[in-house]
């Protein structure tokens, strides 16, 4: 028997994300989710190294790579048009745990316990790792979503800068340690050319 769980997961790439905004440079969900795992890892990591924390970043790493993976059937629907309306919401939520059942019905039965949780991450149990850990996997999702906008603002897009302004209020509403940290240290560097990310290199050496 063929199981298709893994070949539906590489069709991410043909699902666009933005597509109510003029973007300089498009971007799919395959990308954004290697994006947000990044930085999920990026996130806990800080967390451990900077403010004493205890989380697990590699398993944040693999929530993070799972965490649109229903989109390849529901698409990406834009985050305006999700969250002005409870019942859209609603609804939004409701085919998302019919993505994740049907994904989970197309790879090996001993394997959904796996992958299952990793599709409906919000499902987790209360004070559970999983749990914990996707305070910060949203938190890395609304981050990616920050800097893009903070990237297409540099290229000279103003279609992103109301977008740039309500995503930074959103993260800073959070309060966690960890976005301050990066929005501190590191985000600046994403509104940088390449020349001046590489002239700035040269003079810390």
């Amino acid at each position: 028997m063929n199981y298709h769980f893994s070949a539906y997961l590489y069709r991410l790439q043909y699902i666009q994300r933005w597509s109510l905004m003029r973007s300089t440079a498009p971007e799919n969900v395959a990308q954004h989710s290697f994006q947000v795992a990044a930085l999920s890892h990026m996130l806990c990591s800080i967390g451990n190294v900077h403010f004493g924390r205890s989380l697990n970043a590699d398993r944040a790493v693999v929530m993070a790579l799972f965490h649109d993976a229903t989109e390849v059937f529901t698409g990406d629907i834009a985050t305006p048009v999700k969250h002005n309306n409870p019942r859209l919401l609603s609804s939004f939520r409701d085919m998302e745990r019919v993505a994740a059942e049907r994904l989970t019905a197309m790879m090996p039965p001993e394997l959904g316990a796996v992958y299952a949780p990793l599709l409906l991450p919000q499902d987790s149990p209360e004070g559970s790792e999983d749990a914990g850990l996707l305070v910060y996997v949203k938190a890395a999702d609304r981050l990616d979503a920050y800097l893009k906008c903070l990237w297409e603002v540099a290229a000279g897009n103003r279609e992103f800068a109301a977008a740039k302004e309500q995503t930074l209020a959103t993260l800073q509403e959070m309060k966690l340690a960890e976005i301050d940290y990066f929005l501190t240290h590191m985000a600046p560097s994403f509104e940088l050319s390449l020349d001046e990310l590489s002239e700035g290199t040269k003079r810390e050496q």
